[in-house]
């Protein structure tokens, strides 16, 4: 593949030489330093001139580090006169920010897309993200992978009831029940504050099933924990955990694998988990070949949609 020059920040350095093993192309280096008065600088260290040059970075903790990383690797190419500048995103942390629920607060995913449009960005590969509308945040292209087909081939041949979490997943869970041929339900939640939910009831037959609870991400576990516990009360069999983004904050892996009924907790390698936080129970599934095929497509001008079909 000619033409192409691939960059990773510091977020995810083994995702992304794990999907340029897939384009059959070098990780190009890029230097970050820090300078005395704690200022960031990133030099991009190979040609970009007149190359389409793909820049992978999720924002996982530390989520303004690594923002600042990528703003600054984005200006870099464009300083570097890049013919265009496509931003990888595996994790867009920022889509959870996607509404004003609340007097006075802003709206964290609209502004952090402005930022990266203004530093010069011409397109965005992005992941599963919180909900539909932060598509619609970014003024450039956007094309917008899920995970569904690597989690359905996981749990191929299972007869489990797919359950949401909350009604506003319910959509990608009912894409994902079709895939596996089963029912779904999904619970009827209200949130509090970030780590205080309440789920009131199950909407859907879940008793005496296998179920396997879908979620874009799960950071701190308190929501499903919650759902948990009305699973057991509808005396399921089995619950099997599934989600996109494992970023399992504040030691929710060891709280969920040790929840009475949890068989097993599935995510993609969209985040890194560190070899110290793994637990028995977890399996990391790769979206390396699904991203590499889109940057593929990109950059031969094919549809990435088409992925989909």
């Amino acid at each position: 593949m000619r033409d192409i020059a691939v960059f990773s920040g510091s977020a995810h350095p083994d995702l992304a030489a794990e999907i340029c093993a897939h384009l059959h192309v070098p990780l190009h280096p890029v230097r970050v330093s820090r300078f005395a008065n704690d200022c960031l600088e990133v030099q991009l260290q190979a040609n970009c001139r007149e190359r389409d040059v793909f820049l992978i970075q999720p924002l996982v903790p530390p989520v303004q580090e690594h923002l600042v990383e990528l703003l600054l690797m984005i200006d870099a190419a464009r300083g570097a006169s890049a013919a265009r500048i496509t931003v990888v995103l595996p994790h867009y942390a920022y889509a959870r920010s996607d509404k004003k629920d609340a007097p006075r607060i802003s709206i964290g995913g609209r502004l952090v897309a402005d930022l990266l449009t203004s530093a010069g960005a011409d397109r965005v590969l992005a992941m599963t993200l919180h909900s539909p509308q932060v598509h619609g945040f970014f003024s450039v292209p956007v094309d917008h992978l899920h995970a569904l087909r690597e989690l359905a081939a996981h749990f191929k041949g299972s007869n489990a009831v797919v359950v949401s979490p909350d009604l506003g997943n319910a959509k990608e869970a009912a894409a994902f029940a079709r895939m596996l041929g089963t029912p779904v339900a999904a619970g009827a939640k209200q949130r509090f504050s970030d780590d205080r939910v309440q789920i009131s009831t199950i909407i859907g037959d879940v008793a005496d099933r296998d179920v396997i609870v879908l979620d874009d991400e799960i950071a701190k576990g308190s929501t499903v924990i919650e759902l948990i516990s009305h699973l057991r009360e509808r005396r399921v069999r089995s619950i099997r955990l599934a989600c996109t983004h494992g970023l399992f904050s504040s030691g929710a892996l060891e709280r969920l694998s040790g929840q009475e009924g949890v068989l097993e907790i599935v995510c993609t390698n969209t985040v890194p988990i560190p070899a110290e936080k793994r637990v028995p129970k977890l399996e990391v599934l790769s979206v390396a070949p699904a991203l590499a095929e889109a940057m593929r497509r990109i950059h031969n001008g094919e549809s990435v949609s088409a992925l989909f079909a």
